[in-house]
């Protein structure tokens, strides 16, 4: 056993151990980037059925990508997550509005959730926006309203909030929609999860991931 390995030979033993682990199981190219990166991130190969993907949704990611996107999360953990340095040479940022005064101050007037007004005040965003939501269930359920309502078109929805509270039917709401989604059926997820889904389309357009 070697502990002294380097980052980069870790990433790259860790992906042939999940190749191999995954045996016969295959994906088509770009999802299976996103599936290995979600079960790098999390050691759970779980993820291999639980990832459900909308038609040629990989194809319109890199296109908003490639577009410039803005990223929006629901929390700063996946903020932080998300490579803004390889979005950024795409013309992209990354944003999370949980910590905006005015977003707090609306909420709490409301009486909703902070999670709720950020996707409001996100929806206002120009250009092509990508929500990458691995926490809050209540964003979820507000962008689908928003959507509903005409008032949004996100060019790709990340659903993968954690928990038990209405999570699996805050997902279930975009699955067989018109609106591109990469969605992690059941309690599962995370915003690192969030985060990894983001970094994985990045990654596939800035240099090929290795395996």
């Amino acid at each position: 056993m070697n502990g002294y390995m380097k980052p980069q030979d870790i990433e790259k033993r860790s992906f042939e151990i999940i190749t191999a682990e995954m045996g016969e199981r295959t994906f088509p190219a770009g999802i299976a980037e996103v599936v290995k990166r979600v079960i790098h991130t999390t050691a759970d190969f779980d993820y291999a059925d639980s990832l459900a993907f909308s038609p040629d949704v990989i194809k319109k990611a890199k296109a908003a990508l490639a577009a410039g996107a803005t990223v929006v999360t629901d929390t700063n953990m996946a903020l932080s997550g998300v490579s803004k340095a390889t979005l950024a040479k795409l013309g992209g940022k990354a944003v999370c509005l949980m910590a905006d005064e005015q977003v707090a101050g609306e909420a709490k007037a409301r009486g909703v959730t902070r999670a709720v007004v950020s996707m409001e005040h996100a929806a206002k965003f120009e250009g092509p926006l990508i929500f990458a939501i691995g926490n809050a269930p209540t964003a979820l359920i507000r962008l689908h309203e928003l959507i509903e309502e005409g008032i949004v078109a996100p060019a790709l929805v990340i659903g993968v909030p954690v928990g038990f509270v209405n999570v699996v039917e805050a997902k279930e709401l975009f699955i067989g929609g018109d609106t591109p989604y990469i969605i992690a059926r059941g309690r599962k997820g995370g915003s690192n999860v969030a985060a990894s889904i983001v970094n994985a389309l990045l990654y596939q357009m800035v240099h090929r991931e290795g395996f």
